[in-house]
Parts: C-alpha cells; structure tokens; sequence
C-alpha cells in the first residue's frame, strides 16, 4: 500500500505540472496565433474540459491557424495518455484493494489465553488441527503475504506481522498469550524466542530445533521447552529395524501391563498372502487386532477376509509376551536370525540418528548421501541406480529413507523398490500428504515429521491433554469423556462415528482391559482411546 501511495502521489504531482503546463500554452497560443486572448482561469477551463474529454466549449471554432491545431491534437493524445495511465496506477489498485481480503496486522485487544505460532510451515498444519480439535485459540503470526492470506481465506486466525520483532509479537497480543510455538529453523526460532522474552518474560516459550546440539543455545535464549521431533522420528524408525531381530518392542505404548505397538508384516513372514481370519493370529499370539494399515490406508477393525501382504501394518494390543510372540510371526526367517545390511539413505538430522541407533545396537549399516563426510559410505544421488547398486540395496534386509525433500523421496522409492522387491524399506516424509503416496510407491513404513512436530508441540501447550503416542502411525491419548458418562462403548457407536477404539479404561487404581460394546462408562473415567489423529479428533469434539 505505501509504494502504491507513492506511485499516486507522483501521478497527481505529474497531471498537476501537465494541467499547468497546458493552461499556459494554451493562454499564450491563442493571443499569439488566433489573436484572441484568454483570462488565465479561461485557459484553466480549456486545459480540465479537454483532459476530463468533457469538451472544448465554445473555443472549438475559434481556432483558424494550423499551429493551434496541431497543439491541440498533441494535447489530445497527452490526455488520452494520462487517461490510459490513470487505470492501472489508480483504479486498478484502489478496486483490487476494495474487493480483497485483507490480513489484519494486529489482534483485537480482548483476546487472551491463546497460543502464537511463528510462522506458518508445512509443518504447523498438524498442530493447528490438534489446536482446532481442542478449541484451543490460537494466531498464527505471517510476515509473508501470500501465505497470510491463504491462511486467512483457511479460515485461520493470523495477522501479518514479523515474528522476529516485538513489534510483530506484541502486535499478537504476546503478554497475554499462553504460549509461543516457533518452527522455523534453528536461527530464527532463537531469534523469535530473544524477541518474546524482551516482550514477556511470563509467556512460555516452546521451540522446535532441527539438530538437538543448539538445544543449550535456545536455552540460553529463553525457551522454556525445546523440542527435537526429528531425532525422535530417527529413533522410532531405527526402532523398526532392530524390532526385527529383537522382541522388547521398546516403541510400543504402556498401559498397565497392556501394549499397543505397530507391528509391520515383513517381506517372506508366512502371515504375507493370508487372509485376517486365515491368519488366527488372536488364536496364536493372544493379541487384539485394533486396526491396520493396507497401502497407507488406516482400517478400523478390518474384517475378516481382509488379506495381509508384505508392508501392512497391525495395530494391536496385548501382553508384551503376546506381542512378542506377533513379532516373531511376522519376521521371515532370515530375519529372524539377522538384520542383515541395513541401507541409510540421507544423512541430515533423521539419518544420523537412524545410524547411531544402529551401530550402538551392533547392526551393520551403511551411509549414502549426496554430499561427502567421514561418517558417509556412498556418495551420490539416490535417485540413480548406480548409486543404489553401490550401496548393496540389492542385497540389503532394509533400506531406510531419511531424505528431507518428499518428491525426492518417493522417487528413490520406486528406485529401491524396482532394485529390491523384497527388501524392507521405511522412510520419512515432511508432510502428511505425502504418506499415502509412499505407501503406493512401495514404502512398507513410512512417518510424518509434520505429525510428529504437530502432536509434540500440542503435548507441550496442552498440559491436561495426554499423548501416550508421538512417532506412530496412529495417536493414543488418554482423556475423560464427559458426553460419554452413563452410556456403553456400543451406544455411543464410538468406532462406527470416530473411526476410534476404546482399548482401556482406567477406573480409580484399576485398569480395565477388557472393553467392549457393553462395558458403560462411568464418571472421573479415563479413557485410553486409539486412532488416527483425524479420528483423535474427531473422538474429541464428540465426546470430549
């Protein structure tokens, strides 16, 4: 707006000096050539009347010499000039600006208990859902324009400010936030939290951090909470490799004596090709099948004749040695005796910490990244299948991709898998999005950052909201569900409306296991409820 301001200010100031311009031309032309002199507010009139194409008056036929007819066809084609520019520098703008939306630079002044999120990334749409979900308020703070507004026209609370400043913050209404959230990078979500604690030394700071060594100097900064979700991702995905030749299932979630894991269905496991019932894996492991993913697609209690192949994944719960005994039925026999090579494909924050896990655990691995390091085994693209041939994926038991761009990703995917079919390939993605379609290029595991930072965020500003799970397919919380006191599991159609399942109660010091659809709940319940996190969601503003 200000450089539009600037642009009408120097077209007034032009069209003045060409009215002046014009008005004494006109005055000395026709006392010099017509000799028939005019006042100077006459000349003036002349000069309006021809610009504004609202005539000449009476003057047209007083003009007899060639010289002030040529003037006056040059003064025409200035005015037509002028009117021709007016479009584009005034109206145009002024029109545009009457008929957009507009991004508010400031919140109301009422406005408290909410959270600021700096700024918007393809990383802050699962924590905004988490915060619609709990109606928690919350503004999002956007220097850039466009994405401002297409978060505004979302539906989203935002204003268009610079979260790096106190201005930007205060203009949020900071002092009387509950929390600030930044994931932006390492420099900047410093920078945000220098701004915020200048503002507030009150408000709680949460910053997300790409590499865990410059968690101290967020730290020093004032963040209160300094989150590391792609080292945790890193974590759960080397999880799923030593899983393999292990049965601890460190990653399953506790509840009391009962776990809930993600089992995977490995290329060569006997359970590939069978049907869910052909299978009689309650028979023989004990464990209660939840739900599955088939091809990325997530299916509440799956029926009977759903048929289970290589890369679907179980959700179940039982004992930990009824899970254990589902791992081992699951693996194929090479590895069950042997993880074999282990392909790590991405060295950034994700990589290094899939690599540590495993040489910590004794289990051979190799690096491949672009760019070369001491800790880098193969150089090169992972798009290319030399690249991949170097690196033995042909003969590798897993595969790991840990690639930070997804269109990168699901490439070397199809790569992978056209190199090794049978190989076990888990990977990351940024965005949600990108899940299924990894899934559909041959992926048997695949993780969000978007949905790991999302719930890890929402955990750290919601302290009554209990997430049992953060760097798994699906998310258990823990919750109490008023709407839901007096009424039975099976009345309130939970799974049919929610896609959910309840797998636990917990009652005072007991811990009820055995839910079902007459099991009623009663008041001061807790409730461990499973699902995706749209059916979290979904669970939440029905019941919650």
């Amino acid at each position: 707006m200000d450089t539009w301001k600037r642009r009408v200010g120097g077209y007034i100031a032009f069209v003045a000096v060409v009215l002046v311009s014009t008005t004494v031309s006109y005055r000395w032309g026709m006392r010099v050539y017509e000799n028939d002199p005019r006042t100077l507010i006459e000349s003036f009139q002349f000069a309006i009347e021809m610009f504004t194409t609202t005539g000449f008056g009476g003057d047209a036929s007083s003009w007899q010499t060639q010289e002030m007819h040529a003037f006056i066809a040059v003064m025409d084609l200035v005015g037509m000039v002028l009117l021709i520019g007016a479009l584009p520098v005034v109206a145009t703008p002024l029109l545009e600006s009457a008929f957009s939306t507009t991004v508010p630079r400031s919140l109301d002044a009422d406005l408290s208990g909410h959270v600021v999120v700096a700024s918007d990334t393809t990383r802050s749409d699962a924590l905004l859902d988490e915060f619609d979900s709990e109606g928690v308020t919350y503004v999002v703070v956007e220097p850039d324009p466009d994405r401002a507004l297409a978060l505004y026209e979302a539906g989203h609370m935002v204003i268009r400010a610079d979260p790096e400043t106190t201005a930007g913050l205060e203009s949020a209404r900071l002092g009387d936030a509950r929390a600030l959230v930044t994931d932006l990078s390492d420099r900047v979500d410093a920078s945000i939290v220098l701004a915020a604690k200048e503002l507030s030394t009150d408000v709680r700071a949460i910053s997300v951090v790409e590499d865990p060594s410059r968690e101290r100097y967020h730290r020093l900064a004032g963040a209160d909470e300094v989150l590391s979700p792609r080292s945790l991702l890193g974590e759960s995905l080397a999880s799923k490799v030593t899983t393999a030749v292990r049965t601890d299932l460190d990653e399953a979630v506790a509840v009391g004596d009962l776990r809930i894991a993600e089992v995977s269905i490995h290329h060569g496991s006997g359970l590939a090709g069978s049907t869910l019932a052909g299978s009689r894996i309650g028979e023989r492991t004990g464990v209660d099948v939840i739900g599955a993913w088939f091809n990325g697609a997530f299916e509440a209690a799956p029926p009977p004749d759903a048929t289970l192949s290589a890369g679907t994944v179980l959700l179940v719960s039982g004992t930990e040695g009824q899970v254990e005994r589902l791992v081992d039925l699951t693996n194929s026999a090479a590895r069950r005796f042997g993880a074999g090579e282990t392909v790590v494909i991405g060295h950034g924050q994700v990589g290094k910490t899939v690599a540590n896990a495993l040489e910590s655990a004794d289990l051979p691995v190799t690096v491949v990244d672009r760019d070369g390091a001491e800790a880098i085994d193969v150089v090169g693209d992972a798009t290319e299948p030399d690249t991949l041939r170097d690196a033995g994926v042909a003969d590798a038991r897993t595969v790991v991709l840990a690639l930070p761009d997804d269109t990168t990703a699901e490439f070397a995917t199809l790569v992978v898998r056209d190199l090794a079919p049978n190989v076990e390939l888990l990977a990351r993605v940024e965005d949600a999005e990108s899940v299924p379609k990894m899934h559909r290029a041959g992926a048997d595991y695949v993780l969000s950052l978007s949905t790991v930072t999302g719930r890890m965020s929402a955990s750290a500003v919601l302290a009554d909201r209990d997430v049992l799970s953060l760097d798994t397919h699906v998310e258990v919380v823990r919750t109490e569900a008023s709407a839901l006191v007096g009424r039975t599991v099976g009345q309130a159609a939970v799974r049919e409306t929610t896609g959910c399942t309840v797998i636990a109660i917990e009652r005072g010091d007991e811990l009820v296991t055995d839910v079902g659809p007459e099991t009623r709940v009663e008041r001061g319940d807790e409730l461990v409820v499973v699902g995706t996190d749209e059916g979290v969601r979904a669970f939440e503003r029905a019941f919650a």
